[in-house]
């Protein structure tokens, strides 16, 4: 190929037009002739370019050998045609998280009060010194303390500025975190393409315009082209076009291939015509892109929970266009954000913050009313105006105080602790191989009762060997001398591996001398061509002479078929196809076998059984996959119907079959041994025969000898769970999966069944939480409906990837013991940072209020409150959230999805400790100045400078959540705090540095602290006090549990009642979010119906007409929709008449029965085309597959 324009390298003087002038056509022809579909495109194609191989010429490329690769000429592309890249959109900058954070209710009171207090202090009245204000003045007659007022205000309004800063600062390297996992995934995504004749991977971002590109199965096509040759392609475009039905894809019909689009079926070569902003889906972002100042709005409203949900997707463009499209799609559905965790913090954080309210308020209240009877009632003082001021200065003070009780008892450290210990985790699990995709996926996984894992690749090393043959009636149990071969079958076999294959298959010599060779490609093709050179023989050579363009058909394999085929024409114009397969498949269509000469005899029904049995059976029992290799000739003359499949795969002729070995990882058995220890049930999927199956289980120790446990193949699982109608029937689902451990011959569709049906069931105490692995582009269903699907990094396709949740880098099972490892260990820590929190709220509140009341001032001030605020929340979630994981979290049972966050342990612990803080504090704030013999800070007036005594009070208090935060360490009542303590260096550096802070503050805070420097003395009792905490701490741990019947759990997830309980649209808030649990949804809605139905009595027409529906599934859509018509509102309390007519002509009635009836079809066209879009939002909600999605969204 000749590339004479690549020798100058373009100035950048150069006009674009002239790059344009240098290749046949311009980015725009190329963009228009993208826009056309099928048949239109065909003519414009040899119209306007004279056919796609002049196409090539005009682009400068060559369809066989590629491009030549010479950095000259790809820049040239790049600067003539654009680069595969399609920019992300902008970060948000620090001045925007810091404007962001600003938006907290309370700190914007604080912020106001603080301003107020500010404006007072500086306000002097004339005649402000009038005796007639009595002690309001009080002794702050010294003129620069009187001056000093402002400086309250000005600390609140600084600390308040600190949090600011911090809490911003989090999200910024929250960000900059997703944007470097973004950057990662975008650079681990590679594509094939053909360069000098060379097959060769390169990063997505580098393909350029006149690339020659390979697509095979699975793949997710990264620019936009025109097909040059293909076989059976069938490619998914419904991230664009919303049609879900896959579309058939050849040079006659249709050869237009889209960036975004998933390649379903078969394979083929194809040239590049657009890249990044000028394919399909970077025009559709541009167009977003142009919207982008209105989109800011909306998206303000949104604002997801990842910060940055449209970048942490791989692909650049294509999954972006799906959020997108499904933003525009969907603007009614609210959206899942939050995971099982954050619904259960978000509920407790609002129930907390409501508490606190109502106690601030009280105290403000009783502050006003004891200053207002005291100076106007007991002294009998009358209102002057010149007094007015102060007294205004005395309110303010006031509600500052009753502002920080609020400040203090929300806690607003619970959001930042779990995106903390989520984000460190995820940071983590990067060097355990997990790439977690979504947040949440990581803490979902320490949760998951049950994995449905497959087979090859995961439990087993995907490293393929043909280690027995079944060759000319001889089973051989090792690889058969090349000389024990009949030439003519050796041909046959040969010829069937190298051309019945995708020519993408490949083995190469090892990387490193005297290690294994490499395997590139489909591995059980691997193993096949393996075979072939363990014979002696180069399957190279007949690849040589008979290229892919010479293939006249190929059926490629799917998930169906379980087969693949090859039609060559032969020279006298019949036609050979080779065909291979599993053996079980391939035997049935086989009506002839060669023999020891090598001639073809009958093969009959009982030559089959006795073959399965002799060879086959022994074959899998080994754990052996079985795959047979057949041919038939197609006489010349008559060309057959190619498209009538079943016809063509018939009447085959067995060349052999051959027994493939798959090891199991070494590692596996032991990590399954580990699942089984963490209370996780492990069940293998897979597409292999069913002793292959059993006996690679009982390897791994799936299946251990003398359990009681079902294996089960595919077929007679759907015979076991479906009903004569052929729908799945829950409890007959129910009745199995319990003891399933091995699912065979299965189905994609069988897999998706299996992983919703476990997770629907209701029939444990605890409902499952599942998680998935899956490499094949038909895993992608399953993969999203799973709570967790994990997607194989090495083996798995790009359309595997896009469903997932985390990608394990190395495909291996251990990873997934990890997963579950630094899941539970982020529950664990936000339970931890939750119990210390807590401890802090409730003696900070009840310090102040009680205070307040008794002597008519916080001991606590507003400023001494903000610090605590800030040590308590900001970096306590930061010293318990990053607590490493140990292996000890695999020993116990999972949580579960309705576990409380605070168990009665944590209860426990937090009143006991709260108990000992709030008797120290208590004598101190009483009797301290008698037992330190100084002066008592009680009643001291406005503007008094600080005393000592409440700074020791003050100090004493953080000295004690200081150790106590020691304590918090240990949640499930373990005595040793102190265990692996140096392993947390984040733990150790924020303990240490509060305490450096807390000695500044005390000894040099002065008046904005209102602190005043201690003795030594006084120091290490503050000290010792402190370190009562962990005394204490072991105290409280003696006291069992179970003899405290009074506790009480918290922070469930939402239960049944509760969900019916709440008033949806004020709650809407916290329910979405809180793990808006739809699945459950549905109960709910059944047991809302018969509620409703036992109130009022519903008329028995009515009545019956929807109870025969209840049994049958269909009818669970229409009563969704019965529930959210308009006309349904129902109090419970007063019974609407129109349904107590008792006739079946009752208008509204009728109405929502012809509704009912209507309905399964009447949305199902939504969930079709938006099977892309969202299934897993449309799966969680609604167990029919083709149900409306809209109408649980709407009801509620």
């Amino acid at each position: 190929m000749t590339n004479n324009s690549a020798d100058h390298h373009p100035g950048n003087s150069v006009a674009e037009g002239s790059h344009e002038g240098e290749f046949g056509c311009s980015v725009m022809d190329l963009r228009g002739l993208m826009e056309v579909r099928s048949g239109e495109a065909v003519n414009r194609i040899n119209d306007t370019y004279g056919g796609v191989h002049s196409l090539c010429k005009r682009l400068k490329t060559s369809p066989v050998e590629g491009l030549s690769g010479n950095p000259a000429d790809l820049e040239k592309r790049r600067q003539a045609f654009g680069q595969n890249f399609i920019p992300p959109k902008k970060a948000k900058t620090f001045l925007q998280l810091v404007w962001e954070a600003l938006q907290d209710v309370t700190l914007i009171i604080l912020e106001i009060a603080a301003i107020i207090s500010l404006g007072l202090s500086f306000y002097h009245p004339p005649g402000g010194d009038n005796e007639a204000c009595g002690e309001a003045k009080g002794s702050a007659e010294d003129e620069g303390e009187a001056q000093a007022g402002w400086i309250e205000g000005a600390a609140i309004l600084f600390s308040v500025i600190i949090v600011v800063l911090v809490t911003a600062f989090n999200d910024w390297s929250k960000e900059k975190q997703f944007r470097g996992l973004q950057s990662r995934i975008e650079q681990e995504q590679k594509f094939t393409v053909i360069r000098k004749g060379q097959v060769i991977q390169i990063p997505v971002a580098e393909i350029v315009v006149g690339d020659i590109a390979q697509i095979k199965y699975g793949d997710l096509l990264p620019a936009d082209g025109v097909l040059i040759q293909g076989n059976d392609l069938k490619i998914d475009e419904s991230s664009l076009t919303g049609e879900s039905d896959q579309v058939k894809k050849s040079l006659e019909k249709d050869p237009m291939l889209l960036s975004g689009t998933h390649v379903m079926e078969g394979s083929g070569r194809m040239l590049v015509t657009a890249v990044g902003v000028n394919s399909q889906t970077g025009i559709i972002f541009t167009l977003l892109g142009a919207g982008e100042g209105e989109e800011e709005k909306k998206v303000k409203k949104a604002k997801t929970q990842d910060g940055v949900a449209l970048e942490i997707q791989p692909l650049k463009s294509q999954e972006g266009i799906e959020n997108e499209e499904k933003e525009k799609k969907k603007v009614k559905v609210p959206k899942k954000e939050k995971s099982v965790l954050q619904g259960k913090l978000t509920r407790l954080a609002v129930q907390i913050g409501k508490a606190g309210l109502i106690m601030s308020a009280i105290t403000v209240i009783i502050l006003v009313l004891y200053f207002v009877i005291d100076t106007f009632g007991i002294q009998g003082r009358s209102w002057l105006a010149e007094c007015t001021p102060i007294y205004i200065q005395y309110f303010v003070k006031f509600f500052i105080i009753g502002v920080t009780v609020l400040v203090v008892a929300v806690p607003e450290g619970l959001p930042l602790a779990v995106t903390i210990s989520l984000a460190y985790s995820v940071k983590k699990m990067m060097k355990d191989n997990n790439l977690v995709r979504h947040l949440d996926a990581c803490e979902t996984m320490g949760n998951a009762t049950a994995i449905c894992s497959d087979k090859t690749g995961t439990l087993t090393m995907n490293r393929m060997t043909v280690v027995q043959a079944y060759v000319g009636d001889t089973h051989y149990r090792q690889i058969p001398d090349p000389e024990a071969i009949l030439p003519k079958i050796l041909d046959l076999i040969v010829n069937g591996v190298a051309i019945n294959s995708a020519y993408t298959s490949k083995i190469l010599p090892p990387e490193k001398e005297g290690g294994l060779p490499r395997q590139v490609g489909n591995k059980t093709e691997c193993a096949l061509l393996g075979f072939v050179l363990d014979l002696k023989q180069d399957y190279q050579a007949v690849r040589n002479e008979v290229p892919e363009e010479k293939l006249y058909k190929v059926y490629t394999f799917n998930s169906s078929r379980k087969s693949m085929s090859t039609v060559l024409k032969n020279p006298d114009g019949g036609f050979r196809m080779y065909s291979k397969g599993a053996s079980e498949i391939l035997l049935r269509k086989c009506t002839k076998i060669l023999d020891k000469n090598g001639e073809p005899r009958i093969f009959k029904v009982k030559d089959r059984d006795e073959m399965v049995k002799k060879v086959i059976e022994p074959m899998a029992c080994h754990g052996l996959r079985t795959i047979c290799l057949a041919y038939r000739d197609f006489p010349a003359g008559v060309e057959p119907d190619w498209d009538a499949e079943n016809e063509i795969l018939s009447d085959l002729s067995c060349i052999c079959v051959v027994g493939i070995e798959d090891p199991v990882r070494p590692e596996v058995p032991d990590a399954i041994l580990k699942c089984q220890r963490a209370g996780i049930t492990v069940r293998m999927v897979t597409g292999d025969n069913i002793n292959t199956a059993r006996a690679i289980a009982t390897k791994c120790g799936i299946l251990l000898p003398g359990e009681d446990f079902l294996c089960l193949e595919g077929k007679e699982f759907n015979r076991l769970i479906r009903n004569e109608k052929g729908e799945v029937e829950q409890e007959q689902l129910d009745k199995i999966w319990p003891k399933l451990r091995v699912l065979a011959r299965s189905s994609p569709t069988d897999k998706h069944t299996l992983v919703k049906g476990i997770i629907d069931s209701t029939i444990a105490e605890q409902r499952q939480v599942v998680a998935v692995t899956g490499d094949g582009t038909n895993d992608g269903p399953a993969l999203k409906k799973a709570d967790v699907g994990f997607a194989m990094g090495i083996a798995g396709t790009d359309v595997a990837k896009e469903a997932s949740d985390i990608i394990l880098t190395d495909d291996n099972f251990t990873s997934i013991v990890k997963a579950v490892m630094w899941g539970r260990n982020v529950y664990d820590s936000i339970s931890k940072f939750l119990q210390f929190q807590l401890t802090v709220n409730v003696v900070a509140v009840i310090v102040a209020f009680t205070g307040a009341c008794i002597t008519q001032d916080s001991p606590l001030k507003a400023v001494q409150m903000l610090w605590v605020n800030l040590i308590m929340d900001t970096f306590a979630s930061l010293a318990l959230a990053t607590e490493p994981p140990s292996e000890s979290l695999l020993l116990r049972k999972p949580y579960g999805r309705n576990k409380p966050l605070i168990s009665r342990t944590m209860m426990k612990n937090i009143l006991g400790h709260a108990v000992y803080q709030l008797t120290i504090i208590f004598t101190l704030l009483f009797a301290g100045e008698k037992f330190f013999d100084i002066d008592s800070g009680r009643n001291t007036p406005l503007h008094s400078p600080p005393t000592e005594h409440y700074t020791i009070v003050f100090n004493t208090f953080v000295m004690m959540q200081l150790f106590n935060e020691i304590n918090a360490r240990k949640i499930h009542g373990e005595r040793n705090v102190f265990e692996a303590i140096f392993r947390n260096p984040i733990f150790c550096t924020v303990v240490l540095g509060t305490f450096v802070s807390q000695i500044i503050i005390v000894e040099f805070g002065g008046k904005p602290f209102s602190c005043s420097g201690l003795t030594l003395s006084q120091w290490f009792w503050c000290i010792f006090i402190g370190v009562g905490e962990l005394l204490w701490g072991q105290l409280i741990c003696t006291v069992p549990t179970s003899q405290l019947k009074f506790l009480k759990e918290a922070g469930h997830g939402i239960t049944k009642e509760d969900m019916a309980d709440e008033e949806l649209p004020e709650g809407l808030d916290e329910i979405d979010h809180a793990e808006m649990e739809l699945r459950r949804g549905q109960i709910l809605w059944f047991r809302g119906l018969n509620r409703i139905q036992t109130q009022i009595k519903v008329v028995n027409a009515f009545r019956s007409s929807l109870y025969e529906n209840l049994q049958k599934p269909e009818s669970k859509t229409s009563i969704h929709n019965f529930m959210t018509h308009p006309e349904f509102i129902l109090e419970e309390d007063e019974p609407r008449t129109p349904f107590l007519d008792g006739t079946d002509e009752d208008p509204e009635a009728e109405e929502l029965k012809q509704q009912s009836e209507e309905s399964p079809g009447e949305f199902s066209p939504l969930n079709k085309n938006n099977n892309a879009m969202d299934s897993s939002v449309a799966e969680d909600t609604i167990p029919e597959p083709e149900s409306p999605l809209h109408s649980l969204e709407t009801s509620i």
